[in-house]
């Protein structure tokens, strides 16, 4: 008689790619637009799906809808569903900030798990998951406009979490915003403010 023993593999590596949809809208359209955004003003989805892929894992790319409302952005979701992304349209009390509550238990199940994550937003509502992400040896990054990044999830940079610009290391506009912004003196071309 052969003993045979059965290997249990740990499940891949995977980046958890997740968008606060309203956060990300907001910031664009009233700090950083200051009127709501026209088409070519969007983010493009599909790079910030293909940034997340450099990390070098598959991507699981989830973006949170608010839909209390009853009304699901259909054409939106399509949209979504074709670049790869799971819309996640979640609903409850018009006081509920339906959004929020999603990625916060979203990101409490990921850390029971193996994966890099990859949030983009701008809310310090997130901080104590967030927190809890880091330092088991996973990558952790918050997306979005650095200035308007809460100083609560900046404070995380020292314990290892990245801020990356959604623009200009994303690469996510077709157009350039009209953002107010501090550059670094390396980085500082004066050819493109002439």
């Amino acid at each position: 008689m052969t003993e045979t023993t059965t290997q249990v593999r740990a499940p891949e590596p995977v980046t958890y790619l997740l968008v606060d949809g309203e956060n990300i809208d907001a910031t664009l359209g009233l700090s950083v637009l200051g009127h709501r955004p026209t088409p070519e003003q969007r983010p493009r989805w599909e790079r910030v799906r293909s940034y997340a892929a450099g990390w070098g894992a598959p991507v699981k790319a989830l973006f949170f809808l608010n839909a209390s409302r009853g009304e699901l952005p259909a054409s939106f979701v399509q949209a979504l569903l074709a670049m790869d992304f799971r819309p996640l349209p979640l609903s409850g009390d018009i006081t509920e900030k339906v959004v929020d509550i999603g990625v916060q238990r979203t990101l409490d199940a990921i850390a029971a798990r193996r994966g890099n994550v990859m949030l983009l937003t701008h809310d310090a509502d997130f901080v104590p998951q967030l927190s809890a992400l880091l330092g088991d040896g996973r990558r952790v990054a918050v997306v979005g406009f650095p200035e308007f990044v809460s100083t609560r999830i900046k404070a995380l940079t020292h314990d290892g979490l990245e801020i990356v610009d959604v623009e200009a290391e994303v690469g996510a506009f077709n157009v350039p915003l009209p953002r107010v912004r501090i550059i670094p003196i390396e980085d500082f071309d004066p050819a493109a403010y002439l």
